[in-house]
């Protein structure tokens, strides 16, 4: 069976147990061993910790979001009406800016009885809805495509008025397997998902036939936008596949840095289609407050956040036609794609901006500046034509008459000098 990891440092360190204590209790940073790399692993608060939940909020906007004329992005829609699934580690329905996001009645849990994972209360201790989330990480996806605004923090989700469907999937010890996975698809399309989220991959070879590979087909067919991290393992920039992200119709996304450049760990590959900011993501965690994270599972949540505004202001739209829009307005270094942030870093507003026409269901690359016109050959002449030969003839004829005029006048002057030279002697 393929077992499925987070697509975040965060998840992967809680496997190796590193990060376990620092979980578990306030103050635990020290004893969790050295900082994680910070280009590579998960970007704690000033303190160090990542404890959740925060009792305190995040007060400054996030970088990514500084970037986004917000008020641009929503002038048409917030993605009311458009429900995402979240496969993940669960989504936390207890901090205060998902509450009103999840929608608990169409969730669903995937792994062993919560007896075994008690969760953070005994509210939570016993739900299958899909509403815990021991790790963190799936609440932190959530809280990137529909975190509702809240005072105190200028953190927000980028379709604040979509509806989250909670699939807990996967957990601290990468549980998570290929039938669930699939499983866990074909339960989001029959709850009404228009948006899937997928932050796991897999390196292992899946084809056609293997279960996650018609269950995201499946999913495709019912026009569906299927939206996958890329991977961590990016550092060697080693080109790889990564699944379900490589699978066909799939919108699989890289991370950017704050210079819409790849990130150091994302993954390169022939199937990346776009990128998105992964580097220093803030977003919300169980039961209340927000932290920071790294990882290509934070960019692919922003990207499904912009496709739910799409699916929301563009309801005739295909699922094809949505990717290929958010691939096309992409920014771009070069004018296609290429195997680091495919067609470019998602540009939000860009994306959702008036567009004449129906998108087309592929991107293309850019035709490139306008090429100069061709210079016109000098019109040559081989022979002059009457009015021409007039002219000149005229032109010789007042210039020779010019010189004689002159030549006269300067005799004249010179006569007239001698003669009062005699008449003075």
């Amino acid at each position: 069976m393929t077992t499925y990891r987070a697509t975040s440092r965060t998840a992967a360190l809680l496997a190796a147990g590193t990060l376990t204590a620092l979980l578990a209790a306030p103050g635990a940073a020290a004893a969790a061993g050295p900082a994680p790399d910070r280009r590579d692993g998960p970007v704690l608060d000033g303190s160090g910790e990542c404890t959740f939940p925060m009792k305190k909020q995040i007060v400054e906007t996030p970088w990514p979001l500084q970037r986004v004329l917000l008020d641009e992005l929503w002038q048409d829609t917030k993605g009311k009406g458009v429900r995402v699934a979240v496969i993940d580690t669960g989504v936390d329905d207890v901090n205060p800016q998902l509450q009103s996001a999840v929608d608990a009645k169409a969730g669903k849990d995937y792994l062993k009885p919560d007896k075994e994972n008690p969760g953070f209360g005994d509210e939570q201790r016993g739900k299958t809805d899909g509403t815990v989330d021991q790790v963190g990480h799936g609440t932190k996806v959530a809280g990137i495509i529909a975190a509702r605004p809240r005072p105190g923090t200028g953190f927000v989700g980028l379709a604040p008025e979509a509806t989250i469907i909670p699939i807990r999937q996967n957990d601290e010890k990468n549980s998570g397997k290929a039938d669930t996975m699939a499983q866990a698809i074909k339960w989001a399309v029959d709850k009404g998902a228009h948006v899937i989220n997928i932050s796991q991959d897999t390196t292992q070879r899946l084809d056609s036939d293997s279960d996650m590979a018609k269950a995201v087909a499946h999913a495709i067919k019912n026009d569906v936008v299927v939206v996958a991290s890329a991977g961590n393992d990016g550092m060697d920039g080693a080109l790889k596949t990564t699944y379900p992200a490589a699978f066909p119709g799939v919108l699989a996304v890289a991370s950017s840095d704050r210079n819409n450049e790849r990130a150091a760990f994302s993954q390169a590959g022939t199937f990346v289609g776009v990128a998105a900011p992964g580097v220093d993501i803030v977003s919300t965690v169980p039961g209340g407050g927000q932290c920071v994270d790294n990882g290509t599972s934070f960019s692919a949540p922003y990207v499904a956040g912009v496709a739910a505004l799409l699916r929301a202001e563009h309801k005739d739209w295909t699922a094809a036609q949505i990717v290929a829009r958010i691939e096309q307005t992409a920014v771009r270094s070069v004018n296609g794609r290429d195997n680091y942030v495919g067609w470019g870093v998602v540009d939000p507003v860009r994306a959702l901006s008036d567009a004449p026409g129906t998108p087309p269901s592929t991107p293309t690359a850019d035709p490139g500046p306008l090429k100069p016109p061709a210079p016109e050959p000098a019109r040559l002449a081989l022979s002059e034509t009457p009015q021409e030969r007039s002219e000149r003839l005229a032109t010789y004829t007042l210039g020779i008459g010019v010189v004689l005029v002159a030549v006269v006048a300067g005799v004249a002057v010179v006569i007239r000098d001698s003669r009062r030279r005699r008449e003075v002697r």
